[in-house]
């Protein structure tokens, strides 16, 4: 018996929790409370009437009085998540782990198959006991499990619930949510992910079938929690009682749409039928690296070669081609992480090498000096944006766990400032990294071409790196034109008029100008990030994420509290002084839990605990 009865509260609190989660972002019209001086106090407590309940019970109603199927007050309480009316009734002396209904079940087992975070604090701090089962076999933490519940989850396990916990059948918290709850997103509250995170184990099986959590997984088709299972290292060879593992289970649905390319890639080579003839992930990951080294190469040759143009044009074909078949029988999901970074490194390689050969011999010194006085910064700024932490924000096993009870224990989990994933307290200006799995404090962006995330720590050198790679392109443009001065001067003068001179330039030497073309991209689309992110630091004094984002934060929709105007902005990011403007360094963005003191610079101090200010 989980009615949920009354869903308008009279002279008490009103109802925090809707129980149908697609009315959270609607507006609703609130109807006008009821009159509850005649309620009895079943119904007064049903409708959360404070008053009216705290009437008659001091008029002698007993708290602890069951009804004709042995529901108390409390559990009344619990499930319409009165929680006014749930302290006064246990201040009055109400047995919190009462069994009542049909199911045999305590107030906390009603407040928590309904979501009731708020409910389940106040029960269990006044002594309820989340390991108790109602007459299906189910604790509490079987009920959050199997109705999504996460947030409850993670507190019963930070109160120390053993996430392994097996109920009547042996079916661990894990093995229910793989089996009853489908989330669409890593982002989104999935408590098989919160389970895996928290140390529940994926081998172990139930006593009825066998199965590991990977097979229920299966058999509910939740793409998503086979994903994370296999991705925490879950077994596809576990067998159950009837001799079936994961994979075999799974073999009949390969190349289904439901199962996604790489689950299907990882049963299928596994199975020894993977269409990638590179079975060495190590191999296989050199291979995509080098690629565009050959690529470029190639392509170099292919036009500087004197042949025929319907040869070149053949030799184009088939590279295409090759590519074409590297990507299905070689590459693996991992090309759209390796790929821009190695695109980025080969056209440096290979520009670097055209200096020496080519550009090098008739370069003004100044050049030389400009291109050896600018790589450095480059390759510092490059490595240091690549390599270095951009300031991922880490907590310990325990630190996670005290931050679900003190968050959970003050009013629940926002997402703004609680990462489900990494489940620590997000900063402020901070963002979860889909790409990187991590929580990265002021993050600006993910860079494909540094093949990591771009935030508090490394984003100076990003823009350094930014600002000489420009500068080194402009360089090799300028050498690439004393170039074609020198060796292709008849070309470019006899005959032709200024339009033309490109085609002559080509003509005297396609390496070159192959070379040049890939440098002027490259100049284009650095030399419009660098003015982005400029105007963004100085004139706007955001991150990329909080111009694209903006919208969502709150503290934006009256205006950006981080502007201090542009002198002061590039003082701050910089960390240095000038033109009489004194910087004033921002704050530790690691441990700046508050909008207001990080604005004004107020020092803070993170406690192990709970973080407190100072």
């Amino acid at each position: 018996m989980y009615t949920l009865q009354m869903q308008t509260a009279c002279q008490g609190e009103s109802t925090n929790e809707p129980e149908d989660p697609s009315r959270h972002h609607q507006e609703v019209a609130k109807p006008e409370p009821p009159d509850c001086s005649n309620f009895d106090i079943v119904k007064a407590t049903q409708y959360g009437a404070l008053s009216r309940v705290t009437e008659l019970v001091e008029a002698g109603a007993d708290v602890n009085q069951p009804d004709s199927e042995t529901v108390t007050l409390l559990h009344w309480a619990a499930i319409n998540n009165r929680k006014d009316v749930v302290k006064y009734l246990i201040a009055k002396g109400a047995i919190v782990d009462a069994p009542g209904g049909d199911l045999d079940a305590t107030p906390l087992h009603w407040a928590t198959r309904h979501g009731h975070l708020s409910t389940v604090v106040i029960l269990m701090r006044a002594g309820a006991d989340p390991t108790l089962r109602d007459s299906e076999g189910f604790s509490c933490i079987h009920l959050a499990a199997q109705f999504g519940h996460t947030a409850i989850v993670a507190y019963l396990v930070a109160k120390g619930i053993n996430p392994n916990m097996p109920d009547k059948s042996s079916m661990t918290p894990l093995m229910w949510s793989a089996y009853k709850i489908k989330s669409y997103f890593y982002c989104s509250l999935d408590p098989t992910r919160l389970l895996l995170t928290l140390g529940a184990s994926h081998s172990l099986a139930d006593n009825l079938h066998g199965n590991t959590a990977l097979h229920w997984a299966i058999i509910a088709r939740n793409d998503l929690a086979i994903s994370t299972l296999v991705h925490y290292g879950a077994s596809l060879d576990t067998p159950n009682f009837l001799g079936e593992t994961p994979m075999t289970l799974l073999t009949p649905d390969l190349g289904a749409a439901w199962l996604g390319h790489k689950i299907t890639q990882e049963i299928r080579e596994k199975l020894g039928r993977s269409r990638d003839r590179c079975r060495d992930k190590k191999l296989r990951w050199y291979c995509m690296v080098s690629t565009p080294f050959i690529a470029f190469y190639v392509i170099g040759i292919i036009l500087q070669s004197g042949v025929d143009y319907l040869i070149k044009l053949g030799a184009f074909i088939t590279l295409y081609v090759a590519a074409y078949l590297a990507n299905h029988y070689v590459f693996d999901e991992r090309l759209h992480q390796v790929l821009p970074m190695s695109v980025y490194l080969a056209t440096k390689f290979w520009i670097y090498v055209t200096w020496v050969f080519w550009l090098g011999i008739h370069a003004a010194w100044y050049l030389w000096l400009l291109l050896v006085a600018g790589s450095v910064p480059l390759w510092i700024c490059f490595l240091q944006s690549w390599r270095s932490d951009p300031g991922v924000i880490t907590a310990t096993h325990e630190e996670k766990l005290n931050i679900i009870i003190e968050l959970a224990e003050s009013g629940g989990f926002d997402p703004q400032w609680f990462c489900n994933s990494c489940l620590v307290r997000r900063p402020v200006r901070s963002k979860h990294c889909s790409t990187c799995d991590r929580c990265v404090a002021r993050f600006d962006h993910h860079c494909p071409w540094v093949n990591n995330c771009i935030g508090a720590h490394n984003h100076k050198y990003f823009l350094g790196f930014v600002a000489s790679l420009l500068g080194m392109c402009i360089v090799i443009l300028s050498a690439s034109v004393q170039y074609w001065q020198f060796e292709c001067w008849t070309n470019l003068t006899n005959g032709h008029t200024p339009d033309n001179y490109f085609v002559a330039a080509a003509t005297c030497d396609t390496w070159v100008m192959w070379v040049a073309v890939n440098t002027s991209l490259h100049s284009f689309w650095v030399g419009i990030l660098l003015a982005v992110q400029c105007y963004q630091i100085m004139v706007l004094g955001m991150t990329t994420n909080e111009r694209m984002n903006a919208g969502r934060y709150a503290h934006f929709k009256d205006g950006n509290p981080f502007h201090r105007g542009a002198l002061q902005n590039i003082a701050d990011f910089c960390n240095c002084s000038f033109c009489g403007v004194k910087a004033k360094p921002s704050s530790d963005w690691l441990h700046s839990y508050d909008l207001k003191q990080s604005i004004e610079k107020v020092p803070l101090l993170a406690t192990k605990d709970n973080f407190q200010y100072v």
